[in-house]
């Protein structure tokens, strides 16, 4: 029999893989920049908390490794890709 911990995590997968999903859709039919800039910072949050997700499933520090460098760069990039819309350019 599964315990409560094991149901809840394969319930917390299946809704980040289904909260990924829509992400990669409205990534590719998104109206407008804005719009698909928003769908990946959704997109790499939705990653992030997948490792998580995979770390507590298999109990492993390696995952919460990843979710942190998944963290880290995926703000990085979304501030730059908010800049660029804004200012048409990056770097000053």
């Amino acid at each position: 029999m599964e315990t409560l911990l094991e149901l809840a995590v394969g319930y917390a997968l299946v809704c980040t893989l289904l909260a990924m999903a829509f992400c990669a859709l409205r990534l590719l039919i998104g109206p407008s920049a804005h719009d698909r800039v928003l769908a990946l910072d959704t997109l790499w949050m939705a990653g992030m908390l997948l490792a998580l997700v995979l770390g507590i499933r298999f109990g492993t520090q390696v995952y919460f490794e990843v979710a942190i460098l998944i963290a880290l760069l995926g703000f990085v990039s979304t501030v730059a890709m908010a800049k660029f819309l804004m200012r048409g350019e990056i770097i000053e």
